[in-house]
């Protein structure tokens, strides 16, 4: 296991090398230039000639992004003398736009992020699992064709039609909740949760669909399997030969799934953030791209880049743990 583990390690590294540099290198080959972005579209030529200078612009290219990986591991000293400002551990840079470090801005921004996915997840894992197991034992009934049709209408409807027909059906026409804003759960557990409800089930609906359909495939395909043919034939009650034998073998590409769309989410949901203000991961990154806020926009797709293969590993390590075989790959 700790061999396994090692080796999943160093791909971890090694894909996040691989992903700053590409994102390094476009980062610089954008045609609007980061001194000019800093300094502003009216300073002359010899200020954003000092401004490339203090921000080691003017050094070769492989230079700059050694200095980039090693300041996110050990902070940096951006420009010198005077002018010279500490940036400190993890640095990524700081923003054009507000001049604030892009870690801190990220940060401030994480526990909304954190909190939509999660609910989110939550939702999505409880109810689709549910009606796709339901689904898969009421195969061919009434039941199974409408949580089918149902599921892939819900897919179907896009996240901003979803999120407006909510906003209006819940917020103006019945007016169950006031217009959604975030309120950290440490102030309201209570306004936290009713505030992201809605954000929660739109994030959750077409989620939750696909979950429905691949649990029922995989829940049918489990139960015809010799072993649950035998644990019937001892004469275990039906429930348990679902619960115990046939469920557990089927959420195996389920936990890949989730793994997968955890971490994306955890990287900011921007569509569904930016209908509701939510003021999280995803619209820093929507209002970055609007601002050509470069060095924002590298932080962020590096974080998302770190949620979504630390997801992987810990999806490698449930397989690992419940396959032994998979810790020979």
């Amino acid at each position: 296991m700790t061999g396994f583990l090692i080796r999943r390690l160093l791909g971890i590294a090694a894909t996040l090398l691989v992903i700053c540099a590409v994102t390094f290198c476009i980062f610089y080959l954008l045609p609007n230039d980061p001194a000019t972005q800093f300094c502003g579209k009216d300073c002359a030529p010899d200020q954003i000639a000092l401004v490339r200078k203090q921000m080691g612009l003017d050094a070769p290219l492989i230079v700059q992004f050694g200095h980039y990986v090693a300041a996110i591991f050990a902070g940096r000293t951006m420009g010198s003398g005077q002018y010279a400002v500490q940036c400190g551990f993890p640095c990524f840079g700081y923003s054009f736009q507000s001049g604030r470090p892009v870690w801190d801005l990220m940060m401030d921004r994480l526990p909304t992020s954190a909190s939509l996915a999660v609910g989110a997840a939550l939702l999505w894992v409880l109810f689709g699992i549910s009606a796709g197991v339901l689904s898969a034992l009421r195969k061919n009934s009434w039941i199974d064709r409408t949580v089918m049709v149902g599921t892939i209408g819900a897919a179907a409807l896009p996240v901003y039609f979803t999120a407006m027909i909510l906003l209006y059906v819940v917020v103006t026409v019945l007016n169950l909740i006031p217009y959604p804003r975030y309120i950290a759960f440490s102030e309201d557990p209570v306004g936290w949760l009713r505030n992201l409800i809605l954000p929660w089930v739109t994030l959750a609906l077409a989620s939750a669909a696909i979950y429905a359909r691949m649990t029922r495939s995989s829940v049918i395909e489990t139960l015809a399997e010799p072993f649950v043919r035998t644990a019937r034939a001892k004469g275990l009650r039906e429930r348990r030969v679902v619960a115990k034998h046939g469920l557990r073998p089927a959420l195996t590409p389920v936990v890949t799934m989730l793994g997968m769309d955890l971490g994306s989410l955890l990287a900011g949901a921007m569509i569904t953030e930016s209908l509701f203000g939510l003021p999280g991961v995803g619209k820093l990154f929507a209002d970055s791209l609007n601002k050509s806020d470069q060095p924002v926009i590298m932080g962020i797709t590096l974080l998302a880049s770190f949620f979504i293969v630390s997801s992987n590993l810990v999806v490698d390590l449930v397989y690992a743990w419940i396959d032994p075989r998979a810790r020979l790959s």
